[in-house]
């Protein structure tokens, strides 16, 4: 816990992403975004076909960028990183890890935990580390 890793972070819920590098707890390379996504609608009725429609082409737009995003971020740092943090929503974590053959390596390298993230921003990423490098400890 004491010695300095590169940790990949990625971070992505419907409505944003976040992706990062970290040396030790200093980001050296990021990437945040966000794209708009309907929310549920709970009524029925003859339009509710159409909202879920669409909130289904939003959140496959979104997390292609997210993708495309991830590749382009951490593909230059994949022989260094040691480790990597997901978080944010799982099913969008996994929609993103499955949209693109090139982040495999991913799950790999991915800490047991997952972080619980409300809004991937670039403030959340750079807060990370505190968590990251976080222990928690347990009485038996």
């Amino acid at each position: 816990m004491a010695a300095d890793h590169v940790v990949a972070a990625l971070l992505v819920r419907l409505g944003g992403y976040a992706v990062g590098v970290f040396d030790g707890e200093r980001l050296v390379a990021s990437k945040v975004g966000s794209r708009f996504v309907k929310g549920r609608h709970k009524k029925g009725g003859s339009s509710s076909g159409r909202f879920s429609r669409r909130r289904d082409e939003q959140a496959r737009a979104l997390i292609e960028e997210a993708a495309g995003v991830a590749v382009r971020v951490l593909e230059p740092w994949r022989n260094r990183v040691e480790f990597v943090a997901l978080g944010g929503d799982r099913t969008a974590v996994d929609g993103v890890l499955a949209a693109r053959p090139e982040l495999d390596w991913l799950s790999e390298r991915a800490l047991p935990r997952f972080f619980t993230v409300r809004e991937p921003r670039q403030a959340v990423l750079e807060r990370l580390p505190y968590e990251l490098y976080s222990a928690e400890l347990s009485v038996e």
